[in-house]
């Protein structure tokens, strides 16, 4: 079966197609991230009849409306919306939206006396404006036939002595931009979005993997409505995913986008614009699945492209009830997730379980996988105090389990399925009888511990562990790990990386996770390169009187406690190079034995 057709289209017409939105580009709101020197390069290939590569687009699939007619799909662009919004703005003036979200106008200017190997184009400066010798912005001359007649004059004008042939034929040459000939591809609309993703990597050369969200982005934004239905919740979508990280951004929408600004949607994520809490900054891809994965139950991306082309599952055709039913669900749980007090009430839940930096949360999924469940518990009405449990021991299991690492879709689906039908408890504890034995936490645990890296997720769990049990940092009288790990403090070698080093050991050997602990800076410098066996006898001499050297610790009771926080075995003190071995040994037992009492008392 013939997959797709290639065409030659008239770059007018791939214009006029996104002006009357029969192509879904995702709309000129969204950032730009071209600089205008690629639109110059892009206007001059034209101009030379140089190649620009192929647009790509999926045909959407035809859907039944009420009355039994037949609703022609458009088309989705799949590949080209850097290149289409550069025609835009350059050809037809629009301006563009930055990487940092400024509207703005990139202008193309046009030099009718350079020869073929002189620079023909340029991006518009003050200078360049002054020069008679430059058309300042070519959209002037190309939005209508009829402006060509006023430039040329105007040009002449300017530079007397100029053969008006010449600059008419160039001028010419230059609208003649508006019929030079792109490829188009067009995907067959019975291609499923796997088969589409699969062509698509295949025919770009550069070999980027497509994301599925980035379908359903341009599905949204295509989704024509009253009040711009569909360009409004995408633009909800972007704006909160970019609040999130930079709260100053709301004057910006305030300021500049005023049909925006008077739809329910700003009101709903405004609250971000005085939030600075960066533990959980998504993407749009993460708003899209948790939002779709709550609402409909499902977990494969794919399925949310196919709703919102009104795909009925049971009799495998398209209809438009199932459009405007999917569309409205999918904003609605937009909605509950943009929710201040939704948001904030799961990240509080994941503080619960010692989870208070970004820093020690090594898996996306787990997180998105843990906010979809809290909403749809939210959705069941379970009291609040329950949810904040299970949201805890759910996220941690599933870091404990690595459930949700690499490509989680499948994972998502069977477990939001299995939680529908069961509920999140009982699954919770089929996942422990099975995966979270006594063999996991004597074996498999200790030997997740044997690795040697300071971001290991096991590590950040071990961390998470003692910021759960407020623990002091190694040595410390007060200031516990959570603060230091709050304020990036330093990870300290128990075994000196510098002594270690010195005596032979390689990164491998001293980076092992059973040598990590919080210290503060101050201990850390003046342990020094020193063995355990002589800084931790000046430790204890603090004990006994003797002067303050490491930390403030003078009681040997405050000692022994805060060497058990930090999981150190019986006779650190006593160990040197040839101990080092066996004290990893030891530590890892005790760190997995700490993981596991925190995990049960959560």
């Amino acid at each position: 079966m013939q997959k797709y057709t290639v065409n030659q289209c008239f770059v007018s017409n791939i214009l006029n197609w996104v002006q009357e939105r029969e192509i879904a580009i995702p709309e000129i709101q969204r950032p730009f991230v071209w600089d205008s020197v690629k639109v110059r390069d892009l206007m001059d290939s034209l101009y030379k009849g140089f190649p620009i590569g192929y647009i790509i687009a999926w045909k959407n699939p035809d859907v039944r409306l009420k009355d039994g007619t037949i609703s022609k799909g458009k088309k989705v662009l799949i590949d080209g919306q850097q290149r289409i919004t550069a025609l835009r703005a350059a050809m037809l003036g629009e301006n563009i939206i930055s990487k940092d979200y400024k509207e703005e106008r990139i202008k193309i200017a046009f030099n009718p006396l350079a020869s073929d190997t002189e620079q023909i184009f340029d991006t518009w400066t003050p200078a360049i404006a002054k020069n008679p010798i430059w058309i300042p912005d070519i959209s002037n001359a190309l939005k209508t036939e009829n402006a060509l007649f006023d430039i040329e004059d105007n040009y002449c004008e300017r530079n007397s002595g100029v053969d008006r042939r010449i600059i008419r034929e160039r001028l010419k040459r230059l609208s003649g931009i508006k019929q030079t000939q792109v490829g188009f591809i067009e995907l067959d609309s019975d291609l499923d979005i796997e088969e589409v993703t699969s062509i698509f990597i295949r025919i770009n050369k550069s070999g980027v993997s497509l994301s599925q969200a980035d379908f359903a982005m341009s599905k949204i934004a295509s989704y024509d409505k009253e009040d711009n239905f569909g360009v409004n919740l995408r633009k909800c979508i972007d704006y909160f995913c970019h609040l999130s990280r930079e709260p100053q951004f709301y004057k910006h929408i305030s300021e500049n986008d005023t049909e925006f600004k008077n739809t329910i949607y700003l009101s709903k994520i405004a609250w971000l614009k005085n939030e600075n809490d960066d533990l959980y900054d998504p993407d749009y891809s993460d708003v899209l699945r948790v939002s779709f994965t709550k609402q409909f139950e499902r977990g494969k991306m794919a399925d949310l492209v196919s709703l919102l082309s009104g795909r009925n599952f049971e009799t495998r055709s398209f209809e438009q009830d199932i459009v405007n039913k999917s569309f409205q669900e999918l904003r609605d749980s937009v909605l509950e997730f943009v929710s201040e007090t939704n948001f904030k009430d799961f990240l509080m839940a994941i503080k619960s379980a010692g989870f208070t930096s970004k820093d020690l949360i090594s898996s996306r999924g787990a997180l998105n996988f843990a906010y979809i469940l809290f909403l749809k518990l939210r959705e069941k009405g379970v009291n609040r105090d329950s949810i904040k449990r299970i949201i805890a021991k759910w996220f941690v299991m599933s870091l404990l389990t690595e459930r949700y690492s690499g490509s989680p879709e499948s994972q998502f689906d069977f477990d939001i399925k299995q939680i529908s039908k069961d509920g999140a408890e009982k699954i919770l504890q089929s996942i422990e009888n099975a995966q979270l034995s006594d063999a996991y936490w004597n074996a498999q645990l200790i030997q997740e511990l044997d690795k040697a890296s300071v971001s290991n997720p096991f590590l950040n769990l071990f961390f998470a562990a003692q910021i759960k049990a407020n623990d002091k940092g190694f040595l410390s009288t007060d200031i516990t790990v959570g603060n230091m790990v709050d304020q990036r403090g330093d990870i300290h070698h128990l075994f000196p990386r510098e002594y270690l080093k010195a005596n032979g050991l390689q990164r491998g050997d001293y980076n092992q996770i059973a040598n990590f602990a919080y210290a503060q800076s101050e201990i850390n410098i003046k342990v020094g390169k020193k063995s355990p066996k002589e800084y931790m006898v000046e430790v204890i001499k603090q004990t006994k009187g003797g002067e303050l050297k490491y930390g403030g610790i003078v009681d040997k009771e405050i000692l022994a406690e805060n060497l058990k926080q930090n999981c150190i075995p019986t006779g650190f003190e006593e160990m040197e190079l040839g101990h080092y071995e066996n004290f990893l040994n030891e530590r890892r037992k005790l760190m997995a034995q700490k993981i596991k009492e925190y995990y049960f008392s959560l």
